[in-house]
């Protein structure tokens, strides 16, 4: 197998040699070191293409001031979009999270951003459109609306959304509005029902409240 193919698991490294020059110490499966062909790619789409130069200077220098000025992820969100110089923004929301969607859109606002935002369930389209059969909904024989994140999608980019925030959509459906938009997307609430929209809290709990999820 050659370097190019080995398999990448940078979720299994102890060292994490790659905040170093040179990588020292990096173990064999090291992508600074197998995957050089994607890396050199890569570092030449932030040079050559305008845009992706751009939204990752922006990006990076957030991350930065992010971590001197201990800011939330909605500061982060805020100042990555003046940096990009963004006017419109698009909220893709989950009907349940309504209220949380309404509450950005008035903070966006006070940092002189114009908002536009369209909930999941948009249209109102009976889950039978789509090939659901009444036993697979939540409340059988009761009307359940899909959700409906290509539509989602398609409206703000027809509205122009220069930068579009995902709050709440379900695993899936984030999947599809992320393949259907045309707008960069950031995620600032990633759906767990369990945990209030802290899914990293499994990951934490796994020695404990979460450890069945090791088991086979």
């Amino acid at each position: 197998m050659s370097t190019e193919q080995t398999e990448l698991s940078c979720s299994n490294c102890t060292v994490q040699a790659c905040r170093k020059e040179n990588s020292p110490g990096s173990p064999a499966f090291c992508p600074t070191k197998t995957r050089k062909r994607a890396l050199n790619s890569a570092l030449e789409l932030y040079n050559r293409d305008g845009e992706i130069r751009k939204i990752a200077l922006a990006a990076t220098r957030t991350t930065t001031e992010s971590g001197r000025m201990k800011w939330t992820r909605v500061e982060d969100t805020i100042d990555f979009a003046h940096r990009m110089g963004y006017q419109k923004i698009g909220i893709a929301t989950c009907i349940g999270l309504i209220t949380e969607s309404r509450i950005l859109t008035k903070i966006l606002e006070v940092k002189g951003f114009k908002v536009i935002s369209v909930c999941c369930k948009c249209g109102g389209i009976p889950k039978e459109k789509i090939g659901i059969s009444d036993s697979e909904k939540g409340k059988p024989g009761n009307f359940e609306a899909i959700c409906n994140p290509v539509a989602q999608a398609k409206m703000l980019n027809k509205d122009k959304s220069e930068l579009n925030i995902l709050v709440g959509l379900c695993v899936g459906h984030d999947s599809l509005f992320l393949k259907h938009s045309k707008a960069p997307v950031t995620v600032l609430i990633a759906k767990d029902r369990i945990t209030c929209h802290n899914p990293a809290a499994v990951l934490h709990g796994t020695s404990s409240y979460y450890k069945r999820l090791l088991s086979a």
